[in-house]
């Protein structure tokens, strides 16, 4: 297995560490959870790069990488939904952007084994997902970060400006989730027939 490789599967394994240590409440584990996410984060910056720096690219990373972002990232937003389980308002938005984003991932997965079912295709990421992953991955850290500040120090004036930066950073991100399954569904039509 390349290094490329290895830092996915780092990615994957990091994921249940930084839900628990956003979810338990122990002092300062907004700010572990935070070091952890960004950590996880860079990986997934450094495989990529790394990957295609020196021809490292492979199938499995092709598909084990959206996998491992997806995992981070929906585990970030489904944390989120407990931290704001008691403020109606926060939580249903983050319920509904959470749909989106399983939606549009269940959606591209599922093409992607229609594709290379079809026709032995393996689809990569393209421009607008990987746009859609940095501004989740940036929307989740500026949040997880503002708790640092909001419960770790205790600096609770700046919550309600917060969250609605945080509440306004995942409703783009939502909306980039959109363009791109579209995008993606588009590039893929000719590989989804309906009378097979």
């Amino acid at each position: 297995m390349n290094t490329p490789n290895k830092l996915t599967i780092a990615r994957i394994i990091a994921t249940p560490i930084f839900v628990a240590a956003m979810l338990i409440d122990f002092p300062y584990h907004y700010l572990v959870a935070t070091i952890l996410f960004i950590a996880a984060s860079l990986t997934d910056m450094i495989d990529g790069k790394m990957a295609r720096k020196y021809n490292l690219i492979t199938d499995f990373g092709k598909f084990l990488d959206p996998l491992a972002d997806k995992m981070l990232t929906t585990a970030a937003y489904l944390g989120f939904i407990c931290m704001y389980a008691d403020n109606y308002t926060y939580c249903w938005q983050i319920t509904v952007i959470t749909f989106i984003v399983l939606f549009r991932e269940f959606m591209v997965s599922s093409i992607r084994l229609v594709t290379v079912s079809s026709g032995g295709k393996v689809v990569a990421a393209n421009m607008w997902g990987k746009c859609k992953t940095v501004s989740q991955m940036l929307g989740i850290i500026f949040a997880l970060f503002a708790y640092v500040l909001i419960d770790d120090f205790g600096i609770v004036s700046i919550q309600g400006v917060c969250d609605i930066v945080i509440s306004v950073l995942f409703w783009a991100s939502a909306v980039l989730c959109i363009i791109s399954g579209v995008i993606y569904l588009a590039a893929s039509k000719e590989y989804i027939d309906p009378s097979k």
